[in-house]
């Protein structure tokens, strides 16, 4: 008898500690700033001859 109500007694002991997960929203909204600079150069060299080798042969490229 003295087991069964020990049994009981630790069931309900560690049922009472069961760990709880709790979500709450934020009493603001959520502020994100981006401050993005996007600059972009793009610089393109092509030598004489290859620039000659295209205008004779368009259908290369």
């Amino acid at each position: 008898m003295q087991i069964l109500s020990i049994a009981l007694f630790l069931t309900a002991f560690l049922s009472a500690c069961t760990p709880t997960v709790q979500l709450q929203a934020p009493d603001k909204p959520i502020e994100i700033n981006l401050n993005v600079n996007i600059e972009q150069h793009i610089k393109v060299e092509i030598q004489k001859d290859v620039q000659q080798a295209i205008a004779k042969n368009p259908d290369v490229f």
